[in-house]
């Protein structure tokens, strides 16, 4: 079984200071909290900025100070949002100018989706521009997955040649409009994927513990952070990203199987080696 892959996302579009205090929300704070969560076990940052009051945020210069810092104290690899926020005026274009900064990985939500009480657009030109901005730009795209057709259209543009295999999927299992959070529908997702693709999970709220266990035995990898949730155990608010990450080391280690490094991580996901 390939070490484990553990992702933390440290800040999101979403989640607020109202729900959380300690949400990193300016370069500086996003970059401490990759850092303490690498120095705990993760090997990819997935990154979300927010502007100088904290609402969500696609500018390139917030990006740009972010990862400075990040790549500053550490090789974790570095996933770029190209979610656009929360309905942000921006063009297809906006929602991946950063690729200029070169980004080992960027997300790739493969399809619209009801998203609690707004609708997420995806839509096909978007998603086929976003392919051909990620081959000229060599980066990857992490196939974000909310439910079965999403991995379908990523099979398509597979197909298409505007993603490259072997592909690396993540399912968000528990998001309000999208497939729940349960056993039985990580194991029917990871049934449907294609030959030699690498995956990893994400469990909305409470769905969080049990998915990343389930991940943990079955040979996928793991994604955690305050963007997903903020509860460590029920009415007890985590005190960092960190241990979020520490959480699944222990129960990796319960399960014998070895966390992966940033190097590790980069060979297993068909990445050429950071500079």
């Amino acid at each position: 079984m390939e070490k484990l892959i553990i992702t933390v996302a440290t800040t999101g579009a979403v989640t607020s200071r109202n729900e959380h205090p300690g949400l990193p929300l300016h370069p500086e704070e996003i970059a401490d909290a990759v850092y303490e969560a690498y120095e705990a076990g993760a090997s990819v940052a997935h990154v979300h900025v927010r502007d100088d009051e904290g609402n969500p945020s696609m500018s390139l210069e917030k990006f740009a100070k972010t990862v400075e810092l990040i790549r500053a104290r550490c090789d974790i690899i570095l996933n770029l949002t190209t979610s656009g926020g929360r309905g942000l005026p921006l063009t297809d274009e906006d929602r991946f100018a950063h690729l200029v900064l070169k980004p080992e990985i960027c997300s790739m939500d493969c399809g619209s989706i009801n998203f609690g009480n707004r609708i997420f657009e995806n839509s096909p030109t978007f998603l086929r521009k976003l392919g051909e901005a990620t081959l000229k730009a060599n980066v990857k795209p992490e196939i974000e997955v909310f439910d079965t057709a999403m991995l379908t259209n990523a099979i398509a543009l597979a197909e298409e040649g505007l993603i490259l295999n072997p592909l690396h999927v993540q399912f968000v299992l528990g998001v309000r409009g999208g497939m729940q959070g349960t056993p039985k529908n990580l194991l029917f997702l990871v049934e449907n994927l294609p030959q030699n693709a690498t995956w990893s999970v994400i469990g909305i709220g409470k769905a969080h513990l049990p998915l990343a266990t389930m991940a943990i035995h079955m040979g996928g990898h793991v994604r955690v952070g305050f963007e997903d949730n903020v509860v460590y155990r029920k009415r007890q608010l985590a005190e960092s990203n960190a241990q979020f990450v520490k959480r699944v080391v222990r129960l990796a280690e319960e399960f014998e199987r070895p966390i992966a490094t940033a190097a590790e991580a980069r060979h297993i996901l068909n990445l050429k080696p950071h500079a």
